[in-house]
C-alpha cells in the first residue's frame, strides 16, 4: 500500500516491522509512505534497508526529527536513531532520498541566510567543518548543487540529522528552518555524503 504520489517513488526497497528485532507485522515499499498508520503499523520498530538510501520521520508527513537510512539492517530503535540530543522511539513516515546515486556531490554553505556571508564548498565527508576551516558552528543558508549530504549538529556525525538533496526547490535552502520542520538552531558541525 505505498501511496502513488511520483515524488515519492525511488529504486529503493524498504522493509518495515512493528516490532523489534524484525518481530511483527510487516510490510515492503519501494515508494516513500507518509503515515505507516494507513498500512496497518502503530509504529516502525525495526526495518530493513535492501537498496537504495532513505529518510525515515518521527511524525508522519515526513515532518519531526530525520533518520538517513543507508543499506542494511536496524534492529531497533538505536540502531537507526544513533546518538541524537534527544531519544527517539517511533518513526511514522519514511521516503527514499532522491540524487543519493550521483557520483558526485557537491555544496556550498553559507554563514547567513539567503546564501550570503562567508561560504565555503563541501564535496566529500567532513567528520569537523572547524577542522577544515569553518570556526562559525552555524550554518544559516545552503546551495546543494549535486548529489544529497546529511547535516549533523555536533562534529563526528552526532546529533540532529537534516537529509539537503539537490533537487528540492532547486536545492536551495535559504534559512535554517528549511533544513526540516525540526530545525531549530542553525549549528551545524559535520557533513557527510549520503550514498547508495
Amino acid at each position: 500500500m505505498a501511496p502513488t504520489n511520483p515524488l515519492l517513488a525511488g529504486t529503493g526497497k524498504i522493509t518495515v516491522y512493528d516490532q523489534e528485532h524484525f518481530q511483527g507485522k510487516r510490510a515492503e515499499f519501494a515508494a516513500g509512505c507518509h503515515n505507516v498508520a494507513e498500512c496497518g503499523l502503530d509504529n516502525v520498530r525495526s526495518l530493513k534497508v535492501e537498496c537504495g538510501a532513505w529518510v525515515g520521520y518521527e511524525h508522519s508527513n515526513f515532518c519531526g526529527q530525520q533518520f538517513v537510512l543507508e543499506k542494511g539492517d536496524y534492529p531497533c530503535f538505536e540502531a537507526y536513531s544513533g546518538s541524537n540530543s534527544y531519544r527517539i522511539e517511533r518513526m511514522l513516515s519514511f521516503r527514499p532520498v532522491r540524487c543519493a546515486n550521483q557520483k558526485e556531490a557537491r555544496m556550498t554553505i553559507y554563514e547567513k541566510e539567503n546564501m550570503t556571508g562567508r561560504e565555503l564548498e563541501l564535496c566529500d565527508d567532513y567528520p569537523s567543518l572547524q577542522a577544515m576551516g569553518w570556526s562559525n558552528n552555524q550554518v544559516e543558508s545552503m546551495r546543494v548543487r549535486t548529489g544529497a549530504f546529511v547535516c549533523y549538529q555536533y562534529p563526528g556525525y552526532r546529533g540532529q540529522q537534516y537529509v539537503v538533496e539537490s533537487d528540492l526547490g532547486g536545492g536551495e535552502y535559504k534559512c535554517y528552518r528549511e533544513f526540516g520542520s525540526h530545525a531549530r538552531s542553525p549549528q551545524i558541525q559535520s557533513v557527510r555524503r549520503i550514498q547508495d
